[in-house]
């Protein structure tokens, strides 16, 4: 397969698995904080995501540090999006009294 065509999937898959990591502390965040217990939520949300984007990352990469930095270039945009997303959600949820 092409290079290029190799490093657009990659790029592909650090979107998806950022999207999947920080869309997944989102969602506990929305969920943990009317938990009966939130801890365990945190903890075990924590382990998943993070196991999750690992084995991604491990995957991905191939023992190629070129699909690996642009994996990660994939991730660090994810993020940037899903916080923008966050913080647009949170403005529309506030309201201030007139």
């Amino acid at each position: 397969m092409n290079e290029l065509v190799q490093l657009a999937l990659a790029l592909l898959a650090g979107l998806l698995l950022g999207a999947i990591f920080f869309g997944g502390l989102w969602w506990t965040v929305l969920k943990g904080v009317s938990a009966r217990q939130p801890a365990l939520w945190f903890s075990i949300s924590l382990l998943l995501r993070t196991g999750i984007t690992l084995a991604g990352f491990y995957m991905v990469s191939n023992a190629d540090w070129k699909r690996l930095m642009v994996c990660l270039l994939g991730f660090i945009i994810a993020r940037l999006i899903i916080t923008r997303l966050t913080a647009m959600t949170m403005a529309k949820e506030t309201s201030h009294a007139p």
